[in-house]
């Protein structure tokens, strides 16, 4: 249920909003950082890696079917101070995991809490974001994905400097689990504009896995997730088997990805209210086809480079205004949301060993042709994502 807000109350939600991604990114990074530490405590071969990492994945696809009943009964404000709290415990304990007290087990423990925390925390912020966008009346969801970006950044410069300075890893997780902790429950105080559910009232979460428009836009979403996720997972990769640079190289071709992403979320919502999502996203969707093209055919490391940062450019609208447009109706967007990205989510299970797969028979770099073979006809998908009318 939204609930009226003066106009100071809608800023410093926004701003509450803002710190949450943030937070929530700095989280999620700080342990994806960490992983070569947990590898070598743990003496983990590559399979066993996979496995281990897989649990914080199937943390967060619990957290999707359960997240839309949550922030309904709850409210975003109350889910956010229990999921940060879950988050902050399940990223203190893979640090006891790995470093105290060192076992595979109690990493798994910790990083399925911490993906499950993330996740629910991922739908309330959302939700309580499209509020967010529909009092100010104009695009701001992707600004808020976009803090969530320039959290991971922050994440990672930090872990750089932890291992640096040889800080335990038990002792590096605990502080920035401390952090995001006292940081989201004072941030999430801030939220003001979706309340929690009347009582008796159903959440909807069924019947929206039922609405047409609701699985088109997860559909997309999926697409789109798919597109990032490819380029997070194996673009580095590409360019070290494709055009033989070396891993510093590649590990700067990711960042021209991340860069050219957080800038087209910062940016792309003045494109959004002066054109609409349907031209943005079928132009953005455009830009990532050919840039994935790029990076492919170009032939030198160089153009190739090129081509990833427009890949990033056309990938940076797709899911926040897939969250903005299943939030666009506030009675059931916390239902809606959640449906959303639990189908949006299947791309980052999915999408790892589907790339590798392909790599094993065309090699990594033309392996990545799969995604603008999907985003090419998801183009169709894209009339789904405009505001439902008025009645």
């Amino acid at each position: 249920m939204a609930v009226t807000a003066s106009r100071d109350q809608v800023r410093a939600a926004a701003a509450g909003v803002a710190v949450t991604f943030g937070l929530n990114g700095v989280a999620v990074a700080t342990w994806f950082a960490r992983v070569p530490a947990a590898r070598d405590a743990l003496g983990l071969t590559p399979g066993a890696l996979g496995l281990l990492l897989l649990s914080m994945s199937a943390g967060a696809f619990l957290a999707m079917l359960t997240a839309g009943e949550v922030t309904h009964r709850l409210g975003p404000k109350r889910t956010v101070y229990v999921s940060a709290v879950i988050v902050s415990a399940g990223l203190a304990t893979a640090g006891v995991g790995i470093g105290a007290f060192p076992s595979v087990l109690l990493t798994g423990i910790g990083i399925f809490v911490l993906g499950y925390g993330s996740g629910t925390c991922d739908v309330a912020m959302n939700v309580e974001a499209a509020e967010v966008e529909r009092a100010l009346g104009r695009t701001v969801m992707p600004r808020f994905h976009a803090m969530w970006s320039l959290g991971t950044v922050a994440a990672a410069g930090l872990a750089s400097l932890a291992a640096w300075a040889l800080l335990p890893v038990t002792t590096h997780l605990a502080v920035v689990a401390a952090i995001v902790a006292a940081g989201t429950l004072l941030a999430a105080r801030a939220y003001k504009l979706a309340g929690e559910a009347e009582q008796g009232q159903s959440s909807g979460v069924m019947a929206a896995w039922r609405e047409p428009r609701t699985l088109l836009i997860g559909l997309l979403v999926l697409v789109l997730a798919f597109t990032e996720g490819t380029a997070n997972d194996w673009v580095a990769v590409a360019f070290i088997d494709g055009y033989q640079v070396d891993p510093a190289t590649g590990a700067i071709v990711f960042g021209v990805f991340v860069t050219t992403m957080t800038f087209g979320r910062i940016f792309g919502t003045i494109a959004l209210d002066r054109w609409g999502r349907v031209p943005v996203l079928v132009t953005t969707m455009l830009l990532a086809a050919s840039g994935v093209a790029l990076a492919v055919f170009g032939g030198s490391p160089l153009v190739a480079v090129a081509g990833v940062a427009v890949w990033g450019l056309g990938t940076a609208l797709g899911f926040p205004v897939g969250m903005s447009a299943a939030a666009d109706e506030p009675e059931r967007a916390a239902a809606r949301v959640s449906v959303v990205a639990v189908i949006g989510y299947t791309a980052f299970l999915a999408g790892p060993p589907l790339v590798g797969l392909l790599g094993d028979h065309v090699g990594v770099l033309r392996g990545l042709l799969v995604v603008p073979l999907l985003l090419l006809p998801a183009l169709a998908l894209v009339p789904a994502m405009r505001r439902p009318a008025k009645s």
